[in-house]
C-alpha cells in the first residue's frame, strides 16, 4: 500500500473473489458460475446495431429491464432497482438501512461481502453464529434492534431456511428491515417474493449471475415495496446513476424474457448436484444439503486444503476457506455432467493414492 492511503481505508479486509484464470486450462468449479452459456435470445439481443450506440450514455432509470423484471415476478417496476450485480445492490441497501442507530446482523458463517461493506462503511455489525451444524435458527435474531442481512440459501453452506422463518422475522419487528439475499434461490430455495405485497420491511435480492449465466454482465437487482425501492435509489443516484451499461440491460431483459432456457438450465445443475452428492457420498465425503448451484463436503481422510491443492493439481479449481470451522471443507460449483464426471474421477485418484 502506498503512504496515501488513509486510515480508514487501512482497516479495510477486502472481499477475497475466487480464482480467476483467464486461459482456461482449468476445470472452474470455484466461483458459482453456471457451466451453460447465456441464452439465445440474450446473444441474439446484443446485436451490432447495439454495440454501434455504446457512446450513448445507458437509460438511468433501467426502465426496459426493471419492466421485465417485473413482469417476471408479477410485480410493478417500482418495485425493482437493478444493479452492477447484486454485490452492488447489497451495498446500497447497507448504505441506505444501516447507520447511526441502525446496526446490522448477519451470519458469521455467511458472504464475505456483507463483512467487507459493513467495514467500508464504518457501520456497527454483528455476527450472529451459526448453529453447530450450520444451520441457521431465526430465533437467534428475533430481538436484534437494526437491519438483518440474510443469504437463503447461505454461502458457502448452501443450506436454506423456510419462508415461514423469515415472515416470523418480518412480523416480529415491522419497523426493521429484513434484507433476503437470494443468489441461490433458483436452485432449489424458497423464494420470499410471493410476500412483497404484505411486508413492506422485505427486500429480496436477487443477480442473474448464476441461473440466468450472466456472471460477466454484471446485472443484479432488488425486488421491495415502492418505498424501500426509493431509499436504494437514493442512494444509486447519489453514486452512479449510470450503474448499467448498455449491453447488460439489454442482455438482461432477453434472459429474464426467455424462461424456458433459464428453467431447463436450473433442472440440469439440479440433476448435476444430486448426481455429484451421489458420487461424494459414495467416497465418504460429508456433504451438507444443499439448495444453491454448488456443495459443501469434507472428507475424513484428507483436509480441506490439501483436497484443494490436489485438485488444482489435477487441473480442477474448488474455493477452500482457511478459517475455523471451515478449513475442513471444500466448496464445489455444480457444473456440467462431463465436469461432474471429470471431478469424481480426480477425487477417486486421490483418495486411492492416500
Amino acid at each position: 500500500m502506498s503512504k496515501f492511503l488513509s486510515l480508514e481505508a487501512r482497516r479495510l479486509d477486502p472481499y477475497t473473489p475466487g480464482e480467476q484464470p483467464q486461459d482456461q486450462q482449468y476445470i472452474k468449479l470455484n466461483t458459482n458460475e453456471s457451466p451453460f452459456p447465456p441464452s439465445p435470445r440474450v446473444v441474439k439481443a446484443v446485436s451490432k446495431a447495439e454495440l454501434q450506440k455504446l457512446y450513448l450514455y445507458s437509460d438511468p432509470a433501467c426502465a426496459a429491464l426493471n419492466a421485465a423484471i417485473a413482469k417476471y415476478y408479477e410485480l410493478q417496476p417500482e418495485n425493482v432497482i437493478t444493479g452492477n450485480g447484486s454485490d452492488e445492490i447489497l451495498a446500497f441497501a447497507f448504505r441506505a438501512f444501516c447507520g447511526q442507530g441502525k446496526p446490522a446482523a448477519f451470519a458469521d458463517i455467511t458472504y464475505g461481502f456483507y463483512e467487507a461493506q459493513t467495514a467500508l462503511f464504518g457501520l456497527e455489525a454483528e455476527r450472529i453464529p451459526l448453529r453447530e451444524d450450520f444451520t441457521l435458527n431465526v430465533e437467534d435474531y428475533m430481538d436484534f434492534p437494526g437491519t438483518i442481512f440474510i443469504a437463503n440459501p447461505n454461502a458457502p453452506t448452501g443450506m436454506a431456511i423456510s419462508r415461514t422463518d423469515i415472515q416470523r422475522l418480518l412480523e416480529k419487528d415491522p419497523s426493521r428491515v429484513v434484507v433476503v439475499d437470494e443468489a441461490y434461490v433458483d436452485f432449489g430455495g424458497e423464494s420470499c417474493v410471493p410476500m412483497l405485497y404484505r411486508y413492506d420491511n422485505l427486500l429480496v435480492v436477487q443477480t442473474m449471475s448464476k441461473s440466468r449465466s450472466l456472471a460477466g454482465g454484471r446485472l443484479g437487482f432488488a425486488l421491495g415495496s415502492a418505498g424501500l425501492i426509493e431509499d436504494l435509489n437514493r442512494v444509486k443516484y447519489s453514486f452512479n446513476p449510470y450503474n448499467v451499461n448498455r449491453l447488460s440491460l439489454i442482455a438482461g431483459a432477453a434472459a429474464v424474457e426467455d424462461a424456458a432456457y433459464f428453467e431447463t438450465c436450473c433442472k440440469a445443475i439440479q440433476g448435476n448436484r444430486a448426481w455429484l452428492t451421489g458420487e461424494l457420498e459414495r467416497l465418504g465425503f460429508m456433504v451438507l444439503p444443499s439448495s444453491a448451484n454448488f456443495v459443501f463436503a469434507k472428507s475424513d481422510r484428507i483436509s480441506g486444503g490439501d483436497l484443494y491443492r490436489q485438485l488444482k493439481e489435477n487441473g480442477i479449481l474448488v474455493r477452500w476457506f482457511d478459517r475455523d470451522r471451515l478449513r475442513d471443507f471444500v466448496r464445489i460449483t455444480i457444473g456440467s455432467m462431463e465436469q461432474m464426471a471429470a471431478l469424481a474421477d480426480a477425487l477417486d485418484r486421490i483418495l486411492e493414492s492416500l
